[in-house]
C-alpha cells in the first residue's frame, strides 16, 4: 500500500468519525421530541384510550358536557355516548356490544346484568313530573287530572324504567290512564309533548328542564312521587379496563357530581 493512499484513508476515516458524533445527539434529541409528542397526544406514554358509554336517555344532555370535562382534563381519551333506554342498553350488553360503561336509570336493570358488569355505583337520583304543552293549556294539576278521557296522555312502556315508575305513582294514586302510546324511551315522551301529539307526559324532572321553551313541568308531590337510581358500572368485556373504571370512579367526584346537580339531579 503507498504511502498517499494511506495517508489518505486515514483523513477520510477520522472525518467520517467526526461526523456521526455530530449526528448522534442530533439524533437524540429527535428521539426525545417525537417521545414527547406522542405524550402530549396519548395523555400517558403515547396510548390514547377510546371509551364507549352506553347511558340511560335522561342522561344524554348531562353527560354530553361530562363528557367535555373528562376529555379535557384526561388528554388521550376520547369518549363517545351512546344514549338509549335503559332496557334497550341492557339489551346491547347482552348481545356483546362493544362498549366499556353502563349506566341506567334504575338499579333493576342494572342488577339483572350482574355477570356483565363491575361493581355498580349509584351516582345520581331523579324524580318524575308531568310535561305539558306550553303553557298547560288543559290545566293539568297533578296526576289524578290525567285519568281524564278526554286528555292525550303519552306514556313510556312498562319495561322502561320511567315507564314503570309512571306506573307505581299511577297505581298508587288509584289512577287508570289509556295512553295515547307507550315509548320506548323518556325523550320520545318529551317529544311527544313537545309537539303536541299528546297534551301530557310523565318524564324525569331533568328532562322537562330541557326544554323550558316547549313544555311546562307540573310537581309532583315527594308523597306522591317515586325515586329513580342511576348505577354506572365498567363493563366485564371492556377492552380498556383500568381507564372504564377510572370514569365511572370520577362520576362520584366533586367535579363530577356538580354537573350532575347543576341538570337537576339529585345527590345519590
Amino acid at each position: 500500500m503507498s504511502p498517499t493512499f494511506s495517508a489518505r484513508t486515514v483523513r477520510r476515516t477520522a472525518a467520517a468519525l467526526v461526523t456521526a458524533a455530530l449526528l448522534v445527539p442530533l439524533a437524540a434529541c429527535g428521539s426525545d421530541d417525537d417521545s414527547e409528542g406522542k405524550e402530549g397526544v396519548g395523555g400517558g406514554g403515547g396510548k390514547s384510550v377510546k371509551l364507549t358509554v352506553l347511558a340511560a336517555s335522561s342522561l344524554t344532555d348531562v353527560f354530553a358536557t361530562a363528557e367535555k370535562t373528562y376529555e379535557k382534563a384526561h388528554p388521550g381519551t376520547d369518549i363517545t355516548v351512546s344514549p338509549a333506554g335503559s332496557q334497550e342498553l341492557a339489551a346491547q350488553v347482552k348481545q356483546g356490544a362493544p362498549a366499556d360503561v353502563l349506566v341506567t336509570a334504575d338499579t333493576k336493570t342494572m342488577d339483572g346484568l350482574k355477570g356483565e358488569t363491575g361493581q355498580p355505583t349509584v351516582i345520581a337520583k331523579n324524580r318524575l313530573v308531568i310535561a305539558t304543552r306550553e303553557g298547560n293549556p288543559e290545566k293539568v294539576k297533578g296526576l289524578k287530572d290525567l285519568g281524564d278521557s278526554k286528555l292525550k296522555v303519552v306514556l313510556a312502556d312498562d319495561t322502561v324504567p320511567v315507564g314503570r315508575y309512571s306506573k307505581q305513582v299511577l297505581d298508587a294514586q288509584n289512577v287508570s290512564v289509556k295512553p295515547v302510546s307507550k315509548e320506548a324511551n323518556v325523550r320520545s315522551v318529551l317529544s311527544k309533548v313537545e309537539l303536541g301529539e299528546a297534551d301530557a307526559g310523565i318524564v324525569y324532572r331533568t328532562d322537562a328542564a330541557t326544554a323550558p321553551d316547549k313544555v311546562d313541568a307540573v310537581t309532583i308531590p315527594d308523597a306522591q312521587n317515586a325515586v329513580a337510581s342511576y348505577p354506572a358500572a365498567t363493563l366485564k368485556g371492556s377492552k380498556n379496563g383500568d381507564a372504564a373504571a377510572g370514569f365511572v370512579k370520577w362520576l362520584s367526584t366533586p367535579e363530577a357530581q356538580k354537573i350532575l346537580r347543576d341538570a337537576g339531579f339529585q345527590k345519590p
